[in-house]
């Protein structure tokens, strides 16, 4: 690339600085280059750095308060990154009717208490994705990093991502489609405990078939989760809204919770995606169909 384009008081300043704007023209992918570009060709390597864009001086701008990033953070904010920018996902949305999951709840609400187990409708969803991906094994699987081998597992472990002080904590339900409601109820309220209070071990945290990112309690009509890997797909969940249904020309208020599938194109493709999430959907709205004793 020649004849790079900038205004004099930048060619000054690059001058003066020992900037060659050509080759950082090169390295920009552009034609032109403005003052702000500058910072990013000061680089001792003659690269930019990927955060230089957002390297800023922020005290020059008003008063600021520094709070250092805890290594926990750190190290999920680094998977998250290379997740996103590696792995080509697609996010497809659909919603489930759970009117019979809520007359089920109020109908085994003695029979909970008397367990000392709280029912949410989480454990309903965790039953559900479990059934799912033996259903549609292609799920239940993970790609390897050369992308070329597709590993499909002969087991179902869901992670549930857990949100807590100290950051999101994703502890692993093992074996999720050999356990019953109960049990499944029992174990989602003992993981999302211990991660609370910092008690879960990393051995725990592994190994997951997919993943459940629920924000029901908190909000929302629908969101893009990023897939975890080595997972092909993350299952998003908000807050059920109640949708009016046309019936016989009747309209008849719904409960239905959003859902939101993200998952790896290199593997799934969107008809799969569809044809998964509709078939999670009719378990949520017939619940009876997936429950253990």
């Amino acid at each position: 690339m020649t004849d790079v384009i900038a205004p004099p008081s930048v060619r000054a300043l690059a001058r003066e600085k020992g900037i060659d704007l050509d080759r950082l023209g090169r390295d920009l992918g552009r034609t032109s280059i403005a003052r702000e570009d500058l910072k990013a060709g000061q680089s001792t390597t003659g690269s930019p750095s990927a955060s230089a864009y957002w390297d800023v001086d922020h005290v020059a701008y008003g008063p600021v308060t520094e709070e250092a990033t805890s290594r926990f953070s750190r190290v999920a904010a680094a998977n998250l990154a290379a997740a996103n920018a590696l792995i080509p996902q697609v996010t497809h949305h659909d919603r489930a009717d759970v009117t019979a999951i809520e007359s089920l709840r109020r109908q085994w609400k003695a029979e909970a208490a008397a367990r000392g187990i709280k029912l949410t409708p989480l454990a309903f969803h965790v039953a559900a994705l479990a059934r799912c991906l033996r259903a549609y094994p292609r799920f239940n699987a993970s790609l390897s990093a050369d992308g070329q081998i597709l590993f499909i597992k002969d087991y179902v472990h869901i992670a549930i991502a857990v949100d807590t002080e100290h950051g999101l904590m994703v502890p692993v339900i093992r074996d999720a489609d050999r356990k019953g409601l109960w049990t499944i109820a029992a174990e989602i309220s003992d993981l999302a405990g211990r991660a609370q209070a910092r008690k879960i071990g990393p051995d725990e945290m592994v190994g997951a078939s997919m993943t459940i990112s629920n924000l029901g309690g908190i909000g929302g009509t629908g969101f893009t989760p990023i897939v975890n890997p080595p997972e092909l797909a993350i299952l998003g969940i908000t807050r059920t809204e109640t949708i009016t249904v046309w019936h016989d020309g009747v309209p008849k208020p719904v409960p239905m919770v959003p859902l939101d599938l993200s998952y790896d194109h290199r593997v799934i493709n969107g008809a799969e995606a569809a044809r998964f999430l509709s078939h999670y959907a009719a378990l949520i709205a017939d619940p009876r169909r997936m429950i253990v004793s």
